[in-house]
Order: C-alpha cells, then structure tokens, then sequence
C-alpha cells in the first residue's frame, strides 16, 4: 500500500514573500494547477496544502481533509471580527491575537493554517 502524501502549495525556495507589519508572508499556489492563491505567514508554517476552486470543483474533496470555499471562511473571520470587536482588525491585530491563542478567532483562523 502507497501513502498519498499531499504536495505543499509553496515554492521550494522563497521567492515572492513580503514583509507585512513585521511578518514575513510567502506566496502559496493551486496544488493542481498552480495558480496564485494569496500568501501565508512564513513563520510557523511548516505545510501548506491549498486547491484553487476551478480545481476543487474539477476534482472534489480529497478524503479526511476539512474543506471550506476560501469566500466561506473568510467570510466567518470577517463576521467573527465584527461580532467580537465591532470593526475589521488590521494584519497586526491579527498576528496578535493568532499568537496569544485564547479566542475563538484566533482558532477559526488556525484551523486554515
């Protein structure tokens, strides 16, 4: 029996990344078809696996992964910022609060890591 191992969605060098309120962000591509699909925080990231939706649609869900349409996900971290907080957070509000890992936002935007 072979393992299916999922391929990261970064590139093998960092090629790309920003500097964002002091965080280094690196791009991430479409696993199948390698289109942009916005960036990650390089710091504590050691895999990411991201499917465009053109491909998702083309070739489903992959068994035992949790998944979510990008628009559906951000849009419950938008609603959960306005819920909590009354407005949208800035990047280095964010950094912070994933950081200090004690509230519901900070692990609904972990689940995406």
């Amino acid at each position: 029996m072979t393992v299916n191992i999922l391929p990261d969605s970064r590139l093998a060098r960092s090629k790309g990344a920003q500097n964002r309120a002091g965080v280094w962000w690196v791009p991430i591509y479409c696993a199948f078809c390698g289109a942009e699909g916005g960036f990650v925080p390089e710091e504590n990231t050691t895999f990411i696996f991201w499917m465009c939706n053109p491909c998702f649609e083309t070739h489903g869900e992959i068994t035992n992964l949790y998944v979510m349409p990008d628009e559906v996900f951000w849009e419950k971290v938008k609603q959960e910022q306005i819920e909590t907080y009354g407005r949208l957070l800035t990047l280095s509000e964010l950094v912070e609060i994933v950081a200090a890992d004690a509230s519901p936002l900070a692990t609904l935007i972990k689940q995406r890591r």
